[in-house]
C-alpha cells in the first residue's frame, strides 16, 4: 500500500512539473506571436477607427491580473452594445494582452469591448477565475455607461477556457447561488443578451470522456488532464454543486430552472477540435430547456481557428457570430468586413 501511495505521489508530481514546463513554453510561444502581430500595420487600432484604454483596475488589489482594456469606436453615436471578452489559455496561461485582436475585431464591428484579465491556475485555482469575471462584471455594471455602453445590450464572449468562464458567469447572472461572488454578480441585475463561448470545455472534470466517441492523441488527453489538474488544484472531494461553475454544462443538462431567463447562445467550433462533443452536448441541453442556441460546426477546423481572422472559415465564423448578435440585440448594422478585405 505504501508503495502504491508513493508511486501515485510521484506520478502527480511528474505531471505538475510537465504541466509547468508546457505552460512556460506555450506562454513564450503565444506571447511572441501576439507581440509580432502587433507590429503589423493593420494592427494599429487607430487605422480601424478604434481607441484603446489600457490597464484599468476592476478590483483594487494591486494584482496586475485584476485589470481590463477598453476598445471603443472613435466615431460612435449613442450608447454602444457591450462585449465583455474573457480570454482563453487553459486557465493557466495567456492574458488580455495576447488577445488584443479579439477586442479590436469586436470594436471594429461597433461594440464597446471590455477585454478582461483574471488570475491563473495553479497559483490561483478554481474558483478564482470565476470570481474575477464576476468582479469584472460588477465593475462594468457600475462604469459601463460612463464609457458609452448600453448595459441592456450585453454580450459575454470568450474562447476555450474563456468560453467556460463566460458560461459560468452567465449561470451566476441567471441563477441564485451560494458563492458570495456569484451573489454579487446576481445582485447587479445584469443578464447577458447573448453568450458566445467558442471552442470551450464546458466540463473540466473527466477529460477522458472526450476519448470515447473518437480516439484522441495521447498528448491531447494529457493536455486536457493537465488543464483539469491545474484548474482544480487543491480541491478535495468536492460536491457536484461545488463544481457547477467548472462544469457549467451539468447545470443545463440537469435542466435546472433559472431565476432569470437564459440568454441566446452562439456556439462555434471546428469539427477537428477535441472539445467538439462538449459543444454538441451544450446545444442539446439548451434546446431541451427552450433556450435559443445556434451552434455552428466548421468542417475540418481546429481549436480556436477563428482567432486566425484572415482565413476563410474564420471570416465566415465572425460573419455568422456578428449576424446572430445583431439579430438578438435587434441592432442592424453594416455587413461585417474582415481585416484582410479592408487592408
Amino acid at each position: 500500500m505504501r508503495l502504491i501511495q508513493l508511486k501515485s505521489c510521484w506520478i502527480r508530481a511528474k505531471r505538475r512539473l510537465l504541466n509547468k514546463a508546457n505552460a512556460i513554453i506555450a506562454r513564450g510561444f503565444f506571447g511572441s506571436i501576439s507581440r509580432l502581430g502587433r507590429l503589423h500595420p493593420q494592427a494599429n487600432p487607430a487605422k480601424h477607427g478604434v481607441e484603446v484604454i489600457e490597464d484599468i483596475e476592476y478590483q483594487r488589489t494591486g494584482n496586475p491580473r485584476h485589470r481590463l482594456d477598453i476598445y471603443r469606436p472613435i466615431d460612435r453615436k449613442g450608447p454602444l452594445p457591450i462585449v465583455m471578452y474573457v480570454h482563453g489559455g487553459g486557465f493557466n496561461l495567456l492574458s488580455k494582452d495576447t488577445h488584443w485582436l479579439m477586442g479590436l475585431a469586436f470594436a471594429r464591428a461597433g461594440y464597446l469591448v471590455f477585454n478582461v484579465d483574471y488570475r491563473l491556475a495553479p497559483q490561483d485555482p478554481f474558483p478564482a477565475a470565476v470570481s474575477d469575471t464576476c468582479a469584472a462584471l460588477e465593475w462594468i455594471a457600475e462604469h459601463g455607461e460612463a464609457y458609452g455602453g448600453d448595459l441592456s445590450r450585453l454580450v459575454v464572449a470568450g474562447e476555450s477556457a474563456g468560453g467556460n468562464l463566460a458560461t459560468a458567469l452567465t449561470i451566476c447572472c441567471c441563477y441564485r447561488r451560494a458563492e458570495p461572488f456569484a451573489q454579487r454578480a446576481f445582485a447587479t441585475g445584469l443578464v447577458p443578451t447573448v453568450v458566445a463561448p467558442a471552442c470551450a470545455p464546458f466540463q473540466v472534470t473527466n477529460p477522458g470522456r472526450l476519448n470515447r466517441r473518437r480516439k484522441l492523441p495521447r498528448w491531447v488527453i494529457a493536455l486536457l488532464e493537465g488543464m483539469r489538474d491545474s484548474y482544480l488544484f487543491g480541491l478535495r472531494d468536492p460536491t457536484p454543486s461545488e463544481l457547477d461553475l467548472a462544469d457549467p454544462l451539468h447545470v443545463f443538462e440537469r435542466k435546472e430552472r433559472p431565476d432569470r431567463p437564459l440568454p441566446g447562445f452562439f456556439v462555434p467550433i471546428g469539427t477537428r477540435d477535441p472539445l467538439l462533443d462538449d459543444t454538441r452536448r451544450l446545444e442539446r441541453a439548451l434546446r431541451s430547456m427552450g433556450v435559443e442556441c445556434e451552434a455552428r460546426y466548421y468542417e475540418g477546423e481546429f481549436h480556436a481557428f477563428h482567432a486566425l481572422v484572415w482565413r476563410r472559415q474564420a471570416k465566415r465564423c465572425w460573419r455568422e457570430q456578428l449576424a446572430f448578435m445583431d439579430r438578438v440585440l435587434q441592432q442592424p448594422r453594416e455587413p461585417y468586413q474582415d481585416f484582410v478585405a479592408s487592408a
